[in-house]
């Protein structure tokens, strides 16, 4: 009996953690999570709730902390977060699972410092970024976090761009996806303005980054659309 105390005790500590660090948590994820019921996540919800821990049900979708409670007292800022996302992915791509697992857990620990608003930009960056395998160690960008900025707060971005054949321009910008692989560097998918239509921009070829104070609608457009629309990622020029 008192393993199984011990047992529920620290999946209940687990879903604490883990509504501390989404935005939106479904029951459906916690019984994959743990391979149990979703009859028994309402139960454990239920027992987090009659605890005190303040969790709002949002029908047909999931449930959620109120902001601000028990944050700790060391903060992240957004670009500091950021970054820890990044890592995460890079790490992710590493071949030892165990610096993945370990990795991962605390990536989890950590995300749950960031407040709700800061939470639902950083799930935007992990769905809008992808790592390739093999990732080269020489410095070629200083403006990746910039651009994770202006993506996750659709602020548009002017830039000083230099295409592959050497000619200059510039550009204003709407950032929506960003992908790094073995043969190219780190890459922006982005609405130009200029060319009325989606490109992708090597962040190496970028001498000029400004985050205009714009704020730019979301497109309309899925990850999948994107795919499905520009099988042959269009590169400025």
């Amino acid at each position: 009996m008192e393993d199984k105390q011990t047992s529920r005790l620290s999946r209940l500590t687990a879903i604490l953690t883990m509504l501390l660090s989404k935005r939106l948590l479904t029951a459906t994820e916690v019984a994959k999570k743990f391979n149990i019921s979703v009859r028994t996540v309402y139960r454990d919800i239920r027992a987090l709730e009659e605890a005190g821990v303040p969790i709002v049900t949002e029908e047909g979708k999931g449930y959620q902390i109120l902001d601000g409670y028990k944050l700790p007292p060391v903060m992240f800022s957004e670009r500091e977060a950021y970054a820890l996302i990044t890592s995460e992915q890079i790490i992710v791509c590493n071949k030892d699972a165990s610096l993945v697992e370990a990795f991962t857990s605390a990536i989890l620990k950590i995300k749950t410092v960031l407040k709700h608003s800061s939470k639902q930009k950083t799930e935007l960056l992990s769905e809008r970024m992808f790592i390739g395998k093999t990732l080269s160690y020489q410095v070629t960008t200083r403006c990746l976090l910039d651009i994770q900025m202006a993506l996750t707060n659709f602020q548009a971005v002017k830039i000083a761009y230099t295409t592959v054949d050497g000619t200059a321009s510039e550009r204003t910008i709407e950032p929506f996806s960003i992908y790094h692989n073995a043969q190219e560097d780190w890459t922006l998918v982005a609405y130009c303005r200029l060319r009325q239509d989606f490109r992708s921009f090597r962040l190496d070829r970028m001498a000029r980054v400004e985050i205009l104070p714009e704020q730019f609608p979301p497109h309309q457009l899925t990850m999948r659309q994107y795919v499905e629309k520009y099988l042959q990622t269009k590169t400025d020029p």
